[in-house]
């Protein structure tokens, strides 16, 4: 294919670093934004922008879509369903012999909780929050247009993203750092690059209606990597809070309904993806050598 055209609905925190990478090899960029100060911005890089808050559907339709080869999905689903498929399935369906390869940025939420115990792309998809639900069924509707339109769509479950500007370290210098701590809690976490990393890798071998989990190779407990960011910067750690006696958010308590161990063996294994950051302390000491 020598044009090569990526539509990013969503171009957010994740899906910058792959543009990033694709746009100094040759790759036309078009993304959407949720604000009109967004899409001027977006221009003012070269990239084509165009307006998309999810409620409505994107006014200049053919402009958007004619010419696009690749896909990537990283808006998140709300009440109504995901915004791009409500409002933009049908479009897609009618383009999908012409895409190489769409991608859709889920997360490993869907899994629910586990106590502890590993998980990888065949366990069943349990969610414990709402927010899961919502993916779980953003996936199946993908999956849907797959199945109907022939739609080339990847599934990319992310674990806990971190990376510049938004990492332990980050947290620790602006002085808001807990170390709060429930027994067995574990998670796992992915640097942001090395999910540019396998969306490459994916691009390079589509397999369509595949899900690939994208995270490290080493889930921690939430308070070690507070930790080990504290020992980095030579500053001591805050003491350690038991969950019960935490005070928190309702959406930051949801995060701790949840505890698994993640496998990444398929994006190795199937992709060859070669994890730059495998694991927290890579990531991290890398993340401070850059400031």
């Amino acid at each position: 294919m020598t044009s090569r055209t990526l539509l990013v609905f969503g171009l957010g925190y994740s899906a910058r670093v792959l543009v990033d990478r694709l746009r100094p090899a040759g790759w036309n960029v078009r993304a959407t934004a949720r604000s009109a100060v967004k899409v001027e911005a977006l221009q003012a890089e070269g990239i084509d922008g165009f307006l998309f808050d999810g409620t409505a559907p994107i006014t200049d339709r053919a402009g958007v879509f004619d010419g696009v080869s690749h896909l990537l999905l990283s808006v998140p689903p709300g009440a109504g369903g995901d915004p791009v498929l409500v409002h933009h399935g049908g479009d897609i369906a009618a383009r999908a012999g012409d895409i190489a390869w769409a991608g859709y940025l889920s997360t490993t939420g869907v899994y629910g909780d586990r106590a502890g115990g590993w998980v990888d792309e065949t366990s069943e998809l349990i969610p414990a929050t709402e927010r899961g639900q919502r993916r779980v069924e953003a996936e199946a509707g993908w999956c849907r247009l797959w199945r109907e339109s022939g739609l080339p769509i990847h599934l990319f479950r992310l674990a806990g993203i971190y990376g510049p500007g938004r990492n332990a370290l980050e947290t620790v210098r602006a002085g808001n750092a807990r170390r709060v701590v429930k027994e067995g809690q574990v998670f796992s976490r992915t640097h942001v690059a090395d999910i540019a990393t396998v969306l490459e890798a994916s691009i390079a071998q589509p397999h369509p209606g595949a899900a690939y989990n994208v995270c490290d190779d080493d889930p921690a407990p939430p308070q070690e990597v507070v930790t080990h960011a504290c020992e980095l910067l030579g500053i001591a750690p805050p003491p350690e809070i038991p969950f019960d006696d935490a005070e928190m958010s309702e959406m930051g308590r949801s995060f701790y309904a949840e505890s698994k161990r993640v496998s990444n063996r398929r994006i190795k294994e199937e992709l060859g993806a070669k994890l730059v950051y495998p694991d927290y302390r890579a990531g991290l000491a890398a993340l401070l050598a850059e400031t």
